[in-house]
């Protein structure tokens, strides 16, 4: 599980779960147990999640059974049909910001080697 900001600097990683763990599981385990110090955000901020965690209060997971990824939204109309369609392209377009942050990570480790 990590955090990062939208500067792509991690704020938060905890590592050592199997890949075959379940986000939620890893998600509810590190928000209890305080050897993890999990950072509170100040009242008002969120955490942008993607769907396999699940709904709390200051987490914001994209609507279900709505389009998603930013390729579904070019493809066909262009056109949003209602908030919650408008509010997961918006979620898509701000999470590609850690999926960057994980690719630009993994570009720094393969050239250090």
């Amino acid at each position: 599980m990590a955090v990062c900001d939208f500067n792509m600097c991690f704020t938060f990683v905890a590592a050592g779960w199997e890949g075959s763990a379940h986000d939620a599981r890893i998600f509810k385990h590190v928000l209890r147990s305080p050897t993890y110090n999990f950072p509170t955000l100040p009242y008002g901020k969120f955490y942008l999640v993607d769907a396999g965690y699940p709904l709390q209060r200051g987490f914001l997971k994209p609507y279900p059974d709505t389009r998603y990824h930013i390729p579904d939204f070019r493809r066909g109309s262009r056109t949003t049909t209602g908030y919650r369609e408008v509010f997961n392209m918006r979620h898509s377009s701000l999470r590609s910001v850690i999926e960057r942050a994980f690719g630009v990570c993994k570009k720094e480790m393969e050239n250090s080697t």
